[in-house]
């Protein structure tokens, strides 16, 4: 019996070390180590084993390896100083995950699983606005200055627009896959470019005048709203 104890200490010390042989790189994630408190990562790749850190120092981050979503809503102004609301959304990729996390810190959790909530999408919503988002707003409020409301191209825009943000996120380990630029402007720029863009129909027609004539008469117009009122019909007593 004496030899059996030293026995069952072997056997649970073998079956440790095979569950700690066991904790590898997923392939979902990009998983990065450090054993110097974040000074400098090193990528695990998946399937190889991690390495087993000594200290408070020594742990692991994983950062999505998946393409993720992100939006952005911010006001800028065309040429002429035309304001417009803007909606931008766009998918996104993370290449390099170490330049990435040099540029957002704060990201991922010490020793976390990759499928926790801290390594969620939802999680890297603030590192979106710090490194995306920013980029996004400075090309776009650059190019916009430029841009006629009336001759605006959306297609062509988002092509310039990916194209100049992705050369300044090429540092930063991420690179948007594709966007959506949605320009929304107020009531009245909506109607000068219906305006103008009824004139260049009539034009083309020939009927320059009667354009102008209905473009008047649609100015002067006043816009009503009608609201209808439901009544209730009355209840009527029972008679006992």
């Amino acid at each position: 019996m004496k030899n059996l104890k030293p026995l069952a200490l072997l056997a649970v010390s073998a079956a440790v070390i095979f569950a700690s042989s066991c904790d590898r790189a997923q392939s979902n994630v990009q998983t990065l180590y450090t054993d110097n408190c974040g000074v400098s990562w090193k990528l695990i790749k998946a399937g190889e084993t991690l390495p087993k850190g000594i200290g408070m120092c020594s742990y692991k981050v994983t950062v999505p390896d998946y393409p993720m979503q992100g939006e952005s809503v911010f006001k800028s102004a065309f040429k002429n100083r035309v304001m417009a609301k803007i909606e931008v959304t766009y998918d996104y990729s993370i290449t390099n995950a170490i330049d990435y996390v040099g540029e957002a810190k704060y990201l991922g959790k010490i020793n976390s699983d990759s499928d926790s909530e801290a390594n969620s999408a939802k999680a890297y919503e603030t590192a979106e606005n710090s490194v995306i988002d920013k980029r996004i707003k400075e090309v776009a409020r650059d190019l916009l200055i430029d841009e006629d409301i009336v001759e605006f191209s959306q297609a062509d825009f988002e092509t310039k627009l990916l194209d100049d943000v992705n050369k300044l996120l090429a540092s930063k380990g991420v690179k948007i896959n594709f966007l959506s630029f949605v320009p929304i402007p107020e009531e009245q720029t909506r109607q000068a470019i219906d305006i103008v863009t009824a004139m260049k129909i009539y034009d083309s027609k020939g009927l320059g005048e009667v354009g102008k004539a209905v473009a008047t008469a649609r100015a002067g117009a006043t816009k009503v709203s009608v609201s209808t009122e439901t009544k209730k019909p009355a209840e009527t007593e029972e008679n006992d």
